[in-house]
């Protein structure tokens, strides 16, 4: 006789159900476990061996073979362990088959029978939910997994001898309530910026219509300080967008205690992340920072410091919104719709452009330091800025503060609404500026003829690419919402265009 319990393998952010098919015969004593299982699902045998154990069950001696259905589905990670465990107890007849038929089952397996939390709680959840099933997950994780569904069965228990009371009706688990993230810090404001009012307004019309931004300025001139205000003028997450940032959060193991916050991510890792790190990859194809960025904003300070291949990696995520990792067996991909905040100096030492500064490299500092950005890439930021220093006399001078982030940040929630509202109207999938097509933003972009004869004369002045001509069309979109205003004008494609100038090509002084 074979038992069988549902689980679930992770393609990307996807859960695949898995039948564990587990069947007790005569023959060599053995445990065997076969369906292209890794390291981690094969070493689930000592595991469940010893958690079986501990709970009061010994298993039988003769040959048990564990089959994880389909068997070219590579199958990852220690979730498998409690779906092993438990069609083994129904296969021994400790529990009754029929009980968990009606269950998706994953959970790690400590040797004393308890149940560890494991990633991609809430991934499984929906998709045992899509599948008309129930949830049987660890005690830690099932706050996370209650938010998939308010009415889907959901068993949340500590240990193996915990489950097993419950089915027998002996001890009643009851259904984990969802929870949200404690009440958050405050976040930094933004009127404790000293000056740097071309710099601010940038930051506001980036987060009013979730356009990329490159901040250019010497050391010390408060572009990391800038960036790290962002968060404070953004919008919360809608509840699709919660969702989204939430269960790649959970794949990646990042769900504290099982709450969501409806704070948009900020991710900020160092240059010297590699490419696995910060696109996503490696052994497992895990998701780097810019999918653990999605909906939210990747900070990169120093921006040439990090590793040209890295840097370029960026170009289809920011392009597409999606990270796709291909491995010999299987093709991965994360959602990666980031705003790209980075920072950078103008040159090497720093100060290339500042009165009275001479280099002693010469022209080489600012031309070799730049030339590590490529085209490609750079033509991908809507928002190109220098960001000037800020005297000490200024900063002792100043006397009163500039705006607040709220009064900002309702600003930018005003004109988003415009966008959701326009784009909803069209039927369009875009939320934001940023986000619409090329077709999509000639329609709702569409300038004056006042406005036309300066894009086109801008445009071969520029050297604009198709991208970037599109991508001045966007933000002048922005101005225009920010503005209330119906129609694109010439003063906002103006505005739009002077945040598009040559901003890197200026030479040391």
């Amino acid at each position: 006789m074979v038992s069988r319990v549902t689980t679930v393998a992770f393609q990307g952010i996807e859960a695949k159900p898995v039948d564990v098919q587990v069947q007790i015969g005569p023959g060599q004593v053995a445990f065997t476990i076969v369906g292209l299982p890794d390291k981690a699902v094969g070493e689930s045998r000592e595991r469940v061996r010893a958690a079986l154990l501990a709970s009061g069950l010994a298993l039988p001696a003769k040959r048990v073979t564990v089959n994880l259905a389909p068997a070219d589905l590579p199958k990852e990670g220690s979730h498998f362990d409690l779906p092993i465990a438990l069609a083994l107890m129904a296969a021994m007849g400790a529990l009754p088959s029929a009980d968990l038929e009606g269950y998706v089952v994953l959970g790690e397996l400590a040797l004393d029978g308890t149940v560890s939390p494991v990633a991609g709680v809430l991934p499984a959840a929906i998709g045992a939910n899509a599948l008309g099933k129930g949830l049987i997950c660890p005690a830690a994780c099932g706050a996370e997994a209650a938010w998939a569904d308010p009415d889907m069965a959901l068993i949340a228990p500590g240990s193996l001898i915990q489950l097993a009371n419950h089915f027998k009706g002996t001890q009643m688990l009851s259904r984990p309530a969802p929870r949200l993230g404690g009440a958050p810090g405050a976040l930094p404001d933004l009127a404790e910026v000293r000056g740097q009012e071309t710099a601010k307004r940038a930051l506001e019309i980036a987060a009013a219509g979730g356009h990329n931004l490159l901040m250019i300025g010497p050391p010390g001139a408060g572009k990391s300080m800038l960036a790290s205000r962002l968060p404070s003028i953004l919008p919360p997450l809608s509840p699709k967008e919660l969702l989204e940032v939430s269960m790649v959060a959970s794949i990646a193991g990042e769900l504290a205690d099982g709450r969501l916050s409806d704070r948009r991510p900020f991710r900020a890792p160092h240059h010297s992340a590699s490419m696995a790190a910060l696109v996503g990859g490696g052994i497992k194809a895990r998701p780097g920072e810019v999918s653990l960025a999605h909906n939210g904003i990747l900070f990169l300070d120093e921006l040439p410091e990090f590793q040209p291949q890295v840097l370029d990696g960026l170009r289809q995520p920011l392009e597409s919104g999606e990270t796709v990792i291909v491995r010999a067996n299987h093709r991965t991909s994360y959602p990666s719709r980031v705003q790209l905040i980075a920072a950078m100096n103008p040159c090497r030492c720093g100060h290339a452009g500042e009165p009275g500064h001479v280099c002693r490299r010469g022209e080489r500092c600012a031309s070799e330091y730049q030339a590590r950005l490529s085209g490609p890439l750079l033509d991908r930021i809507d928002l190109r800025i220098e960001v000037p220093a800020v005297s000490a006399a200024d900063l002792m001078g100043g006397s009163g503060t500039g705006e607040s982030s709220a009064t900002v940040a309702a600003r930018v929630s005003a004109a988003r609404r415009l966008q959701a509202s326009r784009y909803a109207a069209l039927g369009a999938a875009a939320r934001t500026n940023a986000q619409a097509d090329s077709r999509l933003i000639e329609e709702v972009a569409r300038p004056d003829a006042a406005g036309l004869d300066l894009l086109q004369g801008a445009a071969e002045r520029l050297h604009l690419s198709a991208r970037g001509y599109h991508r001045v069309l966007k933000v002048a979109r922005t101005l225009a919402d920010l503005d209330a205003a119906e129609n694109v004008s010439r003063v906002h494609l103006a505005e739009a265009l002077s945040y598009r100038g040559a901003a890197l090509e200026r030479s040391p002084a």
